[in-house]
C-alpha cells in the first residue's frame, strides 16, 4: 500500500505509521527470540561470517540506539556504537533491548521527525558525515533491520529451526513467489 502524506495532520499520521511499522518489524524479533534457545541465539559456528542470530539482533538495535542517543544533540554517529554484548548471548536480554528500543522510538515527538541531523558513518574508506532528517535516518535503520533479519533467516535455516513467521526478513517490496 502506497502512503502519501502531504498535509499537517497527515504528517503526524506518517510519523505514527513509520514508528508503528518499525515496531512491528522489531516485534518479529521478539517472536523469534521467544521461540529459540539461548544456545541457538548465540551460536557462532556457521560460515561464512560466524555471526550469531544474537549478534545480528544486537547490531540492528545498536543502529536505532545510536539514532535515539544522537538526535537530541543533532549528531548521530554510527561508528561509535555501544555494543551491548550481553544481549547477543541471552534471549531475555535481546527481548529487553528490543522492547526498550521500541518504547524509546514511540517517545519521539512528531516535530522531531523533520529535524536535520548530521550522521557519521564509515562507508568503507573512512568516516563521512552527511545531513539527514531524523525520519530518513529512521527509514534507513528500518531497511537495515530488514536486511539483517534476512541474514538471521539464513542462520535460522542453517540451524534447522522452523520459522513461525514466513515474512521474517523479507522487505515488503519483495515479490512473493
Amino acid at each position: 500500500m502506497l502512503h502519501s502524506f502531504r498535509t499537517g495532520n497527515q504528517v503526524k499520521e506518517k510519523n505514527i505509521f513509520m514508528i508503528n511499522e518499525i515496531a512491528k518489524n522489531l516485534e518479529r524479533g521478539i517472536q523469534l527470540l521467544n521461540s529459540i534457545t539461548d544456545s541457538e541465539y548465540s551460536d557462532e559456528t556457521l560460515p561464512p561470517y560466524f555471526s550469531s542470530i544474537g549478534c545480528n539482533i544486537r547490531h540492528v538495535l545498536d543502529a536505532f540506539t545510536s539514532i535515539i542517543k544522537g538526535f537530541e544533540s543533532g549528531h548521530v554517529d554510527f561508528t561509535d556504537r555501544k555494543r551491548n554484548t550481553i544481549c547477543e548471548k541471552e534471549t531475555k536480554e535481546g527481548i529487553r533491548y528490543i522492547e526498550e528500543t521500541i518504547r524509546k522510538l514511540h517517545g519521539i515527538k512528531k516535530e522531531d521527525f523533520s529535524k536535520i541531523i548530521s550522521v557519521t558513518d564509515n562507508l568503507g574508506n573512512g568516516d563521512i558525515t552527511i545531513n539527514y532528517t531524523l525520519e530518513s535516518t529512521l527509514a534507513y535503520a528500518h531497511s537495515h533491520a530488514i536486511h539483517h533479519f534476512a541474514s538471521v533467516g539464513f542462520l535460522i535455516h542453517q540451524l534447522g529451526i522452523e520459522l513461525q513467521d514466513a515474512d521474517f526478513g523479507y522487505n515488503p517490496t519483495t515479490p512473493k513467489k
